[in-house]
């Protein structure tokens, strides 16, 4: 198998909702970014799949020693062999990817945050700078585009958040900042044993406002002469803001569900955006 042959696999695995905004892309744009998603996934498996945090973060040690060897051309693995030749090709930055890797390690050490600034700095993180190594990948003439696709990442990681709010309850995680779980009346223990109320719709409800503001924000950044390549991050939003909307008209039954849309539903998505420009 082939370093992009196994790209290629991991992303497809996945299921993701990125997968389906890979498909449009040129060749070379799309081995890129395939490559890229996959150093993510592989990453954040170590944290999901290591249940020793001490063998995960001797894991994630490992992957920093493969990006500095990959800048130095002498990459081992096939996502750092795939991912290598596009470094130089669409600009993107090592320290980019050990940014990743930090935030992968946050959540070794970090279970809770106290308050949306502290979420912040996660996100930034583990999707802030995916969204900027992304768009350096589709095609960015104007700084501002970065700056969208750094918002755009936010949003991305909120709506995730508001989707798997059981789930990371389940392994021990809340990022819910914990001034607004106090404000909104709802505790850790509600989330981990799927109690639903008024209290925890309403609080969904502010979420939910949050992450929308922040795609509004991201669009108002993209500029229009960039709009046309950045057309796989809008599909990504368009079957995110998608999935956003359906959690909400259910009043957000995720403490006991992981909500998705069909393949096919994201699939008509992805193409209707990349048609509509």
């Amino acid at each position: 198998m082939s370093p992009d042959e196994y790209c290629q696999q991991k992303a497809a695995k996945s299921g993701s909702s990125f997968y389906y905004s890979f498909l449009f892309l040129p060749t070379e744009r799309r081995r890129a970014i395939t490559a890229l998603y996959a150093f993510c996934r592989e990453v954040d498996d170590v944290v999901d799949e290591t249940s020793d945090a001490g063998v995960a973060g001797a894991k994630l040690a490992w992957w920093r020693k493969e990006v500095a060897a990959m800048l130095a051309g002498a990459p081992t693995h096939p996502v750092t062999l795939a991912l290598q030749p596009y470094m130089a090709t669409f600009g993107l930055e090592g320290q980019h990817l050990q940014a990743i890797i930090d935030g992968m390690e946050m959540d070794l050490s970090q279970t809770r945050y106290l308050d949306y600034a502290g979420l912040q700095k996660y996100c930034w993180h583990v999707a802030g700078v995916v969204g900027i190594l992304s768009a350096s990948i589709f095609g960015a003439t104007n700084p501002d585009t970065l700056r969208y696709a750094e918002k755009l990442g936010l949003a991305f990681q909120l709506t995730n958040i508001i989707r798997d709010v059981g789930e990371d309850a389940r392994k021990g995680r809340i990022y819910l900042p914990v001034n607004e779980l106090q404000q909104f009346g709802v505790t850790a223990a509600d989330l981990l044993n799927g109690r639903y109320s008024e209290n925890f719709v309403k609080l969904m409800q502010f979420q939910a406002q949050r992450a929308r503001t922040a795609y509004d924000e991201a669009f108002s950044l993209l500029p229009a002469e960039d709009r046309r390549q950045q057309r796989a991050g809008l599909i990504m939003a368009a079957i995110y803001r998608t999935l956003l909307d359906e959690i909400e008209r259910d009043r957000f039954q995720v403490l006991h569900q992981r909500v998705s849309l069909t393949p096919i539903r994201k699939l008509w998505l992805a193409w209707k955006t990349w048609v509509r420009g």
